[in-house]
């Protein structure tokens, strides 16, 4: 009992996580000049009984990662949604950062490594480009699903339950109209919307 208590000492986020919780991994490098993941953030941050928010840029502006309490935070919850906008048809640098440092052997894979097993997964990603150029017969030849594909791979060889990707599309109509990560500006309303989809989306995984 005692060591239990001195380790969710050091690590305050135990306290009052619920093992049913969704850890929600916020990956944007600017989140303040940010219009849809700062719009979702802002919506997630209304049930805190249901959902951990963590930003990454923020936790470590240094971009060092403490792994051991990044894997004690994953296995504080139940689910995991990473959160980011594209960038060159991928992820943030920290957040891959994330992945090769935390997703380590004899935690998440291996022989013994069985903390990703199960654990149902998703993302959520805005990204810049319109629905239609995401297509066979689009501009990039490539769904979004089909771009993402390292991602459920990834997972999936970690034997976790992959579930699939909730998206805001843009609406860039060539290529350099938007900088890696730019987001549409989008009405209120649309963005309301689109929130409220969002955590549909993470309570129905």
């Amino acid at each position: 009992m005692a060591a239990d208590l001195l380790y969710s000492e050091h690590i305050p986020f135990l306290k009052e996580a619920c093992t049913l919780k969704t850890l929600v991994i916020v990956a944007h490098p600017n989140i303040e000049a940010s219009v849809i993941n700062k719009r979702w953030v802002e919506e997630l941050r209304k049930y805190p009984e249901k959902y951990t928010v963590h930003e990454l840029y923020k936790a470590y502006p240094d971009e060092k990662i403490d792994v051991g309490q990044e894997q004690a935070r994953v296995e504080a919850h139940g689910n995991l949604v990473l959160q980011f906008p594209v960038y060159w048809f991928n992820c943030p640098p920290l957040l891959k950062k994330w992945l090769d440092d935390v997703l380590e052997y004899g935690w998440a894979y291996g022989s013994k490594g069985d903390k990703m097993k199960n654990r149902k997964v998703a993302l959520a990603v805005s990204a810049g480009i319109r629905r239609e150029d995401y297509s066979d017969n689009g501009r990039y030849r490539y769904t979004l699903e089909q771009i993402l594909v390292p991602f459920e791979t990834t997972f999936r060889y970690c034997s976790a339950n992959y579930r699939s990707i909730y998206a805001h599309y843009g609406m860039e109509k060539e290529p350099g109209g938007n900088v890696p990560g730019a987001e549409h500006e989008s009405s209120a309303d649309a963005l309301d919307q689109s929130a409220k989809d969002y955590l549909r989306f993470i309570d129905r995984m």
